[in-house]
């Protein structure tokens, strides 16, 4: 199975599946190809990873919200911009 040589559409046609006796050139297109499309998945990846930094941030910011010592610090800080005079 070979691949087409339009960049915008990678469609699979029937072909064989080695470059063996091909020309040079069209060994270099099918390399190139490949290598172009080798990091098809990275974007997906690495929104995963900054979705699951995020998840671990908040997480974090949940925890340090529910100490007593910050409610306080966050509750006197709202009654003082509340505060009249």
């Amino acid at each position: 199975m070979t691949l087409s040589t339009n960049p915008q559409a990678v469609v699979p046609t029937a072909g064989p599946t080695s470059t063996r006796g091909a020309s040079p050139t069209r060994r270099l297109v099918t390399v190139a190809q490949r290598l172009a499309r080798a990091d098809d998945g990275a974007a997906t990846a690495e929104y995963a990873i900054v979705i699951m930094a995020a998840v671990g941030f908040a997480g974090l910011l949940v925890t340090i919200m529910r100490s007593d010592e910050v409610r306080g610090v966050l509750s006197d800080l709202v009654r003082s911009a509340l505060t009249v005079g």
